[in-house]
């Protein structure tokens, strides 16, 4: 897959929330951030949501693992050795095409837009969480961002308007390893979808039917 020629993001394309103030506040994010796993490259129309690090296609087959520091505050919710151990359990069809897994750095672009994860060609990039386990929001979540975060044991909760999601060591674990680097890897096999909502729609059956599906009934890795 080709790099994207990319444009510079105009001001209708930032959330109100920060248009409105001169900073990111610190108590919750903007209210679009939440279940962002990150947007395929697909769907990239600017520099901004460009991933840091660029690999470029070497054909090989095989993947490499790049663990980078999460930053301070924040943790990798997997390690690379239980990242492998979870590609290992796909069929090979599916991880043929896939060249970099990267547990990737918190940055100060990448806090204003908090991601889970990104599939960028064929690169999957995995983003750390707050250390707290704890996620604050300033918009009351969907019915199907409660009923996802559920399904891998997360849970909300809403004080004086503000919206927790709450997660332990284990459950964190079972949602990116189940959920968030199966969705990316199902983008990095899609080749048909062109349009955003189709990949997404994809890629979310690709992580229930090789994520959440198999992942029922045995115990999550650790």
């Amino acid at each position: 897959m080709k790099r994207e020629d990319f444009r510079t993001p105009s001001r209708r394309n930032v959330p109100r929330l920060l248009l409105n103030s001169p900073r990111r506040p610190s108590s919750g994010r903007p209210p679009a951030a939440y279940r962002q796993r990150g947007h395929n490259s697909s769907e990239r129309t600017s520099d901004f949501y460009a991933q840091e690090d660029w690999y470029d296609p070497t054909n090989s087959g095989t993947t490499r693992f790049i663990k980078q520091r999460p930053g301070d505050g924040f943790i990798h919710a997997v390690t690379l050795d239980e990242v492998k151990a979870r590609i290992a359990q796909l069929p090979r069809r599916f991880t043929e095409r896939l060249e970099v897994v990267q547990l990737s750095r918190m940055t100060r672009k990448r806090s204003l837009f908090p991601a889970y994860g990104m599939q960028w060609g064929r690169n999957v990039f995995l983003y750390p969480i707050e250390e707290s386990l704890v996620e604050t929001y300033v918009r009351p979540p969907s019915p199907a961002q409660i009923i996802e975060a559920k399904m891998f044991g997360g849970i909300w909760s809403e004080e004086d308007g503000r919206w927790t999601l709450t997660w332990t060591p284990q459950t964190l674990r079972d949602f990116y390893l189940n959920n968030v680097l199966i969705h990316e890897i199902g983008h990095v096999n899609d080749e048909r979808n062109k349009h955003s909502e189709d990949r997404e729609r994809f890629a979310n059956w690709f992580a229930i039917e090789y994520g959440y599906r198999p992942s029922r009934g045995r115990i999550v890795l650790r």
